[in-house]
């Protein structure tokens, strides 16, 4: 990895799946002018070419994959499909994988374009793994009707056919995937601020989390 950039902010954000992290993390980061990284969209990019590239895939075509990921294209809206998240949630748990994974996400958190104040990543071993001394950690979390709610009407807006029974099978086993299994389990630390947005509106949760933020940034002197 590259020398640590000095004197940046670096936000860390753990959450279940559908929580609606992804969104406050997009709004957090576009307010303070930091790096955003959605690191699900990493493992949802690796299962999308398992699922497509079954012969290719190996380690050596996986590395130059993600050597060469443009942020952009994490954007896909392909990597949304129920399939495709289900299958990250396989290769999560996979040693090889997160450490090929691991360098890219670090990097990233420590050495954000110069154009940005610092960085903001969303994941599941954010605040423990991949960015330890972040300034702030969060937890943001809802009850699992809520969250599979979300991302029913996701999907529908994408138009994909799909049931809200289904969704909602999907995200409890995509839970009980993440929070039991043994590489990077999905799981709060005692410095994480906790927010459970099952009744925020996303501008209402954007705005507890700011007022968090601008609290400790104001006591050090920093705005």
């Amino acid at each position: 990895m590259k020398v640590k950039r000095k004197n940046i902010l670096k936000i860390a954000i753990d959450s279940p799946a559908a929580a609606g992290a992804g969104t406050v993390a997009k709004e957090i980061s576009k307010n303070y002018n930091l790096f955003y990284l959605d690191t699900g969209k990493i493992y949802r990019m690796i299962a999308y070419l398992k699922l497509n590239f079954p012969k290719k895939f190996n380690q050596n075509f996986l590395k130059k994959k993600i050597e060469s990921i443009k942020i952009k294209s994490l954007s896909n809206k392909a990597l949304l499909s129920d399939q495709v998240s289900a299958e990250a949630s396989i290769i999560a748990k996979s040693k090889n994988i997160r450490n090929l994974v691991h360098s890219f996400q670090v990097n990233l958190a420590y050495n954000p374009p110069k154009k940005f104040n610092g960085s903001c990543l969303d994941g599941r071993d954010i605040t423990y793994k991949i960015v330890p001394d972040a300034d702030f950690k969060f937890f943001i979390t809802a009850n699992i009707k809520t969250r599979a709610l979300r991302r029913y009407r996701e999907l529908k807006a994408l138009n994909k056919k799909i049931s809200y029974q289904e969704v909602l099978k999907s995200i409890k086993k995509r839970d009980k995937s993440d929070y039991s299994r043994k590489i990077s389990p999905l799981k709060k630390t005692k410095d994480s601020v906790l927010i459970n947005s099952t009744n925020l509106t996303k501008r209402s949760c954007f705005l507890k989390i700011k007022k968090i933020i601008d609290k400790k940034l104001k006591l050090n002197g920093n705005i």
